[in-house]
């Protein structure tokens, strides 16, 4: 998880009605995160090209257990994921690509017939219901559980971010979210919330449930 945390324009840039998609099977994305991916297979390719002519917008979904059978065709996935803006695109010489995404919104995927290689969807936003930040006894413990998880982890770096107090509370939700050692699932979980205090009282619970692991471990 890097520390490089910075607030996102999502509220301004214009994102399409329908994007297309890259389902991947260990990886979730969120809001307010970066995400650097290198593009190898054709299909996705040729996404990236089109996505870089047709707004810039690619939406992530986290692919559904059993995909392995169904892979080059279209295995069933999450329909909650986040749409990311590319901020960043590198072709390399034999046709790959090098790209970061910059996530923007939670969306609900709704998957269209298309004729192109790669899966498309028209988005709609997530709504999420309530509180856009975290209320003052949530972020304490948010802050507290991470500090010492992180400081079992020996990631002092981190623990010197956040307590720091400078990073807003959704930045802090979904770069935790995205960057702690939880499992696909664990984090598709969080995406899911309702609202950002929901999140982080999922995060709180998780982060502790592998300390209790940490400590069982240890004796």
């Amino acid at each position: 998880m890097s520390s490089d945390f910075q607030s996102t324009e999502s509220d301004t840039f214009p994102i399409p009605d329908i994007v297309p998609i890259f389902p991947l099977p260990t990886t979730v994305f969120f809001p307010e995160t970066y995400l650097p991916l290198h593009i190898f297979e054709p299909r996705y390719r040729e996404m990236v090209r089109q996505a870089s002519a047709q707004g810039d917008c690619i939406g992530m979904a986290l692919l559904k257990e059993g995909w392995e059978d169904e892979y080059e065709g279209s295995p069933p996935i999450y329909p909650i994921g986040c749409v990311g803006r590319i901020i960043s695109s590198h072709k390399l010489p034999d046709g790959r690509f090098n790209i970061v995404l910059q996530g923007l919104h939670r969306c609900t995927f709704e998957e269209q017939e298309v004729s192109t290689p790669y899966r498309q969807a028209q988005i709609i936003p997530y709504a999420q219901r309530g509180a856009a930040s975290l209320d003052t006894e949530t972020r304490i413990n948010l802050e507290q559980v991470t500090q010492e998880y992180l400081t079992w982890k020996k990631a002092h770096e981190l623990c010197q971010v956040i307590a720091s107090g400078k990073l807003t509370d959704s930045i802090l939700v979904h770069n935790l979210s995205a960057g702690l050692d939880l499992s696909p699932v664990e984090k598709q979980f969080l995406l899911e919330s309702g609202h950002l205090v929901q999140q982080a009282r999922r995060l709180i619970d998780l982060i502790r449930f592998k300390l209790a692991d940490l400590r069982t471990a240890q004796g």
